[in-house]
């Protein structure tokens, strides 16, 4: 097996996805139903990594491309996590630069947008889940067998 690439690899608990480099991710495209176009560069991954209480998606955001619309949730927050390039993101009426590194959450009712106003490529992950649904805080979860 040494040298080959697996896609998938699945296990009792745990599903490993190789999705490639951050550089090609716009060989994925997600569709939204009620817009025309698609969107390059955007992969969900609740379906490939069979999760259960997040959403998750990898993104890549071209120079001078923004969000064609702003929008806010029913009942997910929102944790954007950024790995490369630069941009701009807005929450409600506050503008703010982000870059490598910067991490934003933003509450279900945040009417939220971002741009990339920049000369290269942005790379961010952004996951959902439902705010308020956390049952401990940091390790507190875990639970200690060897």
């Amino acid at each position: 097996m040494a040298g080959e690439k697996l896609d998938k690899v699945e296990g009792r608990n745990f599903t490993v996805f190789h999705v490639g480099n951050w550089s090609e991710l716009d060989r994925y495209a997600f569709k939204h139903p009620n817009l025309p176009n698609s969107f390059p560069g955007k992969l969900f991954l609740k379906r490939e990594l069979k999760l259960t209480g997040m959403e998750v998606s990898l993104n890549k955001f071209p120079p001078g491309a923004s969000m064609p619309f702003y929008h806010k949730h029913q009942e997910h927050e929102e944790l954007y996590i950024f790995i490369k390039g630069r941009g701009q993101f807005q929450i409600d009426d506050e503008v703010i630069d982000v870059g490598e590194g910067t991490v934003i959450r933003v509450a279900p009712d945040g009417i939220r947008t971002w741009r990339n106003n920049s000369s290269e490529d942005i790379y961010y992950i952004v996951i959902q889940a439902k705010a308020g649904s956390l049952s401990g805080e940091e390790i507190s979860d875990g639970i200690a067998v060897k």
